[in-house]
């Protein structure tokens, strides 16, 4: 799913806290009808001259920390962020230790340029790698994978890394039955 964040934010210049709590309602509302499988929000800033950090984290932060409390199968992507955009989310990303996936999309849909923005503990960035590499993963083949070249030898350890990447919003979870697997949040590489 995308969402335009300059008809949501009915400007070009997206400024401020108060602008960014009623946008996120918006993108709440957007979201209202969950899908049935996890799927990426797109929040596409095409056009947007500058979205400010606190416009940041009371939009795009707010909607993925809310969408993972309430374990939606929405994960929220950023695309199409100019260089002050970028150099906004930077500010942010660094302030909050967070991360989120950014991309390019092309008015037919086309992803390009998929990659993380921000940064990840040591030991979530070897899992998150795998996942990207491998473009599935569960806490299983990770223990049978990396057990010995990372320390950790028993699957709990590697549900609690899965677990807080999907907390995080930069890897997509699927169930089958009691089974959980793990992939990228988009198809392409990161």
């Amino acid at each position: 799913m995308k969402i335009d964040m300059k008809a949501l934010g009915n400007d070009t210049v997206l400024a401020g806290a108060v602008t960014g709590k009623a946008v996120f309602v918006k993108v709440i509302a957007e979201t209202a009808i969950e899908p049935t499988e996890p799927t990426a929000l797109i929040m596409d800033f095409d056009d947007v001259q500058i979205a400010t950090a606190s416009f940041l984290r009371e939009t795009v932060f707010a909607a993925k920390t809310y969408m993972r409390a309430r374990q939606s199968a929405f994960y929220p992507v950023v695309a199409n962020l100019n260089a002050e955009i970028r150099d906004e989310l930077a500010v942010l990303t660094e302030a909050l230790n967070d991360a989120i996936i950014s991309c390019e999309i092309s008015s037919s849909g086309v992803l390009s340029n998929v990659q993380l923005f921000g940064k990840l503990d040591p030991k979530q960035q070897i899992t998150f790698d795998y996942i990207v590499e491998n473009r599935v993963a569960d806490a299983n083949t990770l223990k049978e994978q990396l057990g010995d070249t990372d320390k950790a030898k028993n699957t709990n350890a590697w549900n609690n890394r899965l677990a807080s990447l999907v907390a995080r919003g930069v890897i997509k979870e699927f169930s089958r039955g009691r089974a959980k697997f793990y992939k990228p949040i988009l198809d392409e590489a990161v």
